[in-house]
């Protein structure tokens, strides 16, 4: 078992906090944030001393009707723009790429000519050589990379372990541990950082970590991966993002050390926006439904669907996900 690196009474200074509000949050409303939200946002991890902030996709417009979704879906440098000016600031903009579904030999220009710091390369074990192109095309661009292998719990450790391979070898700066249907527990988050960060340690490259809460433990998940190493940290407003949502910003900067987070910044956030978008109607959070998909390992397409038609019968639903 990995030693674990600094207590509750110390702060590691690798630690980087990413904000993925908008992007993991836009999937609770298509993307339909107004300015106002986006700005304040902004403002807000400025002054909390967030590292990076995620704006959203870069979606291609050749799969996505852009009038079914808010501009955050797409990404387009002019609208980050509008947004951050030149950004002469410590935050570093961020956005990701979905394999599959990002034109990024059109839509992902030089660095020198784009607000965007960071690429996360987003992917599923099985188009990991697509990933490896995007993120090799990305980094000669000019831009920070990552590669998010999503669904994690669904992986054999044999493909796992070549992933991670093939990732040390790209240009790649970090791989993410990514717990997409929330059903993972601690002590598997730990096993597999202590996996991640071995083979990661050979190159030189970081390790991050972005959790859902199906089962209530997206923060504890978090603070575990980092507890042995992990040191690039997703959260989210109050948790907001798809399904059960994600770790809750409020509490990852309340349980760090450093003294560079400040939590009364993201305090006065919540209050001013957060509240407003679930009166508005806008769901997302822990539910019966959520936890019920978690524990099956399942996506939780089918606790979203149930959710939405305002079902109860929680031992049927359980019943029919755990027969297919």
């Amino acid at each position: 078992m990995a030693p674990q690196k600094g207590n509750l009474m110390t702060y590691r200074k690798d630690i980087q906090v990413v904000d993925a509000t908008i992007r993991d949050g836009g999937l609770c409303n298509n993307f339909y944030f107004d300015d106002e939200f986006i700005r304040d946002l902004y403002t807000t991890n400025l002054e909390s001393g967030v590292e990076y902030m995620e704006f959203g996709y870069k979606a291609s417009r050749d799969l996505f009707n852009p009038e079914e979704f808010g501009k955050w879906k797409f990404c387009n440098d002019d609208d980050i723009y509008e947004i951050v000016g030149e950004n002469d600031t410590d935050l570093k903009v961020c956005v990701m790429a979905d394999v599959g579904r990002t034109n990024y030999k059109r839509d992902i220009v030089e660095r020198s000519n784009s607000p965007v710091d960071l690429v996360r390369v987003a992917t599923y074990i099985n188009t990991m050589p697509a990933a490896i192109e995007m993120i090799e095309h990305c980094a000669k661009m000019g831009y920070e990379t990552t590669c998010n292998i999503m669904a994690v719990s669904k992986a054999h450790r044999e493909d796992l372990l070549e992933a991670l391979d093939m990732i040390g070898k790209s240009p790649a700066d970090a791989v993410y541990l990514v717990d997409s249907y929330g059903s993972l527990y601690p002590e598997e988050i730990r096993n597999l950082s202590e996996m991640y960060l071995e083979q990661m340690d050979k190159y030189g490259k970081k390790v991050g970590i972005h959790a859902h809460n199906n089962q209530q433990l997206a923060f504890a998940n978090t603070i575990e991966a980092c507890s042995v190493g992990v040191s690039m940290l997703d959260a989210t407003m109050n948790g907001m993002g798809r399904g059960a949502g994600n770790c809750m910003m409020e509490q990852l900067l309340g349980f760090l050390k450093n003294p560079k987070y400040q939590l009364p910044p993201v305090l006065r956030f919540l209050e001013q926006h957060m509240d407003k978008l679930r009166e508005d109607g806008v769901q997302w959070g822990y539910q019966t439904a959520y936890l019920l998909t978690g524990r099956l390992n399942m996506h939780p397409r089918a606790a979203i669907s149930f959710t939405k038609e305002k079902r109860h019968d929680y031992a049927r639903f359980y019943l029919d996900m755990d027969q297919e």
